[in-house]
């Protein structure tokens, strides 16, 4: 079976333990005919097997990974410009969900939207994060909190995927909030809705893993716990917004029930953490939100740091209170909001991205074996992906081993 090979190429493999960023400065890269790696290393030690294959110069470019967006909210229906405006008069977060805004008002909109409305309203977001070298990108549901409309959203994400050359990667998130119809009920709403709901998108094959939101304003720890059980027993793996505004313990839940990330984190206990490293969640920091909520309560990332726990980055990309669709944004803002080092902010939408959704065995890392999906960039240095702010310097993207 041939390929093609990529040569000339400067490769941040982020293969860890290595040369900073894995780094490869002469280096070449084998992509058979199925889309995957038969080769990644120094051009000089191309084995003599790949010697008849097609070759094709980068002219020096870096090369990294596709990236990974492993946090999004990129279906929903509407905007929140006008709350935007409230925070900036002085309201908070809270404030305004407790006003029926937020969450709440975006439910509205969500469910006046037809399927063919959020599909079209999404690949504007959609495209923004392919031009700067998505190839997979996470999509939840959370704004229809109906059993139909929490559907709607999830076969819309499904259609992003089909619409586009992009892997997307579905989570069901009904316990995003509790609606109007069950104010003060939200038992009643996880009965009614969340699990009823749940069993039908995995019947209809239509969800990946299953998130919620542990938080003052939406569900308790006990609560998230009855959703994760329901998970469990469908076989699905779980993760969790937990600790964006309180502590209440949802990042140990989540590690008790082995999830693949917990992810805002401003508020987490050395508890949290050390379950965390116990079990190989994976922290998925949101300086998105962070930066538009004004937050002042910094992730704690020397203590994730020093407990082993992998961190990712993602944009949170959804229209209250992460309107922000740009990885490359997103790398910049890990390291000047939060202080993560550039190789940790590229690792974080790499590698450790692929591990928030289960994908390490195939995405995240140039290695062979691995699914062909990477970036290449008019870039001297890897740092440089960090350090502008604003600056596209995209060549060309390659998804499974196509352009």
């Amino acid at each position: 079976m041939s390929g093609t090979v990529l040569q000339q190429a400067r490769l941040a493999t982020m293969v860890p333990g290595g040369t900073p960023y894995g780094l490869i400065e002469d280096g070449a890269l084998a992509i058979s005919k199925d889309g995957r790696f038969a080769y990644t290393g120094p051009r000089a030690d191309l084995p003599s097997e790949f010697s008849g294959w097609p070759t094709e110069s980068l002219g020096g470019r870096l090369v990294t990974p596709g990236l990974i967006d492993c946090h999004t909210h990129i279906v929903h229906g509407g905007n929140r410009a006008r709350e935007f405006e409230l925070r900036l008069e002085g309201a908070s977060y809270e404030e305004i969900a407790r006003a029926g805004g937020g969450i709440v008002s975006t439910v509205t909109a969500t469910r006046a939207a037809s399927e063919d409305d959020l599909v079209a309203g999404a690949l504007r977001f959609l495209d923004a994060l392919i031009s700067e070298g998505a190839t997979t990108v996470e999509v939840k549901s959370g704004y229809g909190l109906s059993v139909d409309d929490e559907l709607k959203m999830l076969r819309a994400a499904r259609r992003l995927g089909r619409e586009r050359d992009v892997r997307v990667v579905t989570s069901y998130l009904a316990a995003h909030a509790v609606p109007p119809e069950y104010k003060d009920r939200a038992d009643a709403y996880i009965d009614e809705v969340v699990l009823p709901g749940l069993d039908a998108a995995h019947a209809e094959g239509l969800v990946d893993a299953v998130d919620g939101f542990c938080e003052g304003i939406a569900f308790s720890p006990a609560q998230i716990a009855r959703v994760f059980e329901r998970a469990k027993a469908l076989g699905l793996p779980v993760k969790l917004h937990a600790e964006q505004l309180s502590d209440l313990g949802g990042a140990k839940l989540a590690a008790d029930h082995g999830a693949l990330s917990a992810d805002h984190l401003e508020y987490l206990s050395q508890d949290g953490i050390a379950a965390m490293a116990q079990t190989g969640t994976v922290a998925v920091l949101l300086p998105g939100a962070f930066y538009t909520l004004r937050e002042k309560q910094l992730p704690p990332v020397d203590a994730l740091r020093a407990a082993g726990v992998p961190i990712a980055l993602a944009t949170d990309c959804n229209p209250g209170s992460s309107p922000m669709s740009s990885l490359l944004l997103a790398l910049n803002m890990g390291a000047t909001l939060f202080r993560l080092t550039p190789e940790e902010a590229l690792a974080g939408i790499t590698r450790e991205a692929a591990q928030a959704l289960g994908l390490a065995h195939d995405l995240g890392t140039l290695e062979a074996g691995k699914v062909a999906d990477l970036a290449v960039w008019n870039v001297e240095t890897p740092a440089e992906l960090t350090y502008r702010i604003g600056f596209n310097p995209l060549h060309s993207r390659i998804k499974q081993g196509a352009a």
